[in-house]
């Protein structure tokens, strides 16, 4: 049975977001369409989103109008679920240098900004490493591109590969430290323990017995960050090109 606190939700069914392509352009705020559309959706089931960003970014892209995330989704996942919110309140969190441990982290930071050094792509900018609680993210080009320097490398990285072949290399050279790396949005790729994907955020709502737990998202491909979580036999796996297509196929299924 499901939990009280959502017996009152006519589908007794959790829905989970991707975030980036899902809900929101990557990096981009979401539409007030999307807004309004989550907040019907809620009416009938419990949503949650789970991303790899921070809860700051998250909120950023999420947070247009007077629409607080914290509040209106009934879970926040952000890294992966590694920080976790549930009806607005903090969950346990884990942290990424506590596990890999500072001599470890140190050396892997050090090899992937000499090996940015070195490469030859059209562009560098800002910020190549950025430490979160439980995930490091890396960006080639770094989080400081533009909107459109983003979607510019986006398409060159689809023709050269430069995220997929950096990722091969670090999986070679950092064998021993059980990290899973993890290519999602347009830039960059994640750097997490094995078993810190999006699957992680499942155990913080195992408790509430939904009959069902769907998750949309747009990196659903192997090595796509939203992979794990898409393809988990906890959950019903959708994929989606754009908010417009979240919006479309949850409304086919929730909402008609």
């Amino acid at each position: 049975m499901v939990s009280a606190d959502f017996a009152e939700r006519p589908v007794k069914k959790l829905v989970l977001f991707d975030v980036d392509g899902t809900l929101s352009p990557a990096r981009q705020n979401a539409s007030l369409e999307i807004i309004q559309f989550l907040r019907d959706l809620r009416k009938q089931v419990a949503i949650g989103f789970v991303g790899g960003s921070d809860l700051v970014k998250i909120s950023q892209q999420l947070s247009v109008g007077d629409f607080n995330v914290l509040q209106e989704f009934d879970f926040g996942f952000a890294e992966n679920g590694l920080t976790a919110y549930r009806l607005g309140s903090p969950l346990e969190s884990q942290s990424f240098i506590k596990m890999v441990g500072e001599k470890d982290y140190q050396e892997l930071v050090n090899f992937i900004l000499h090996y940015i050094a070195d490469m030859n792509i059209p562009i560098k900018r800002g910020t190549f490493v950025e430490f979160r609680n439980g995930m490091i993210n890396v960006s080639p080009i770094g989080r400081n591109a533009t909107v459109q320097e983003r979607n510019n490398f986006e398409a060159y990285d689809k023709e050269h590969h430069v995220r997929a072949d950096f990722v091969e290399i670090l999986q070679e050279k950092f064998k021993r430290l059980n990290l899973t790396f993890s290519i999602g949005g347009q830039i960059s790729f994640d750097v997490f323990p094995h078993g810190w994907d999006k699957t992680y955020c499942l155990r913080h709502v195992e408790k509430d017995n939904f009959e069902e737990i769907h998750f949309f998202g747009d990196k659903t491909r192997k090595g796509g960050n939203d992979y794990e979580i898409f393809s988990d036999s906890r959950t019903v796996g959708h994929t989606v090109e754009s908010p417009a297509d979240t919006k479309r196929i949850c409304t086919e299924l929730f909402l008609s």
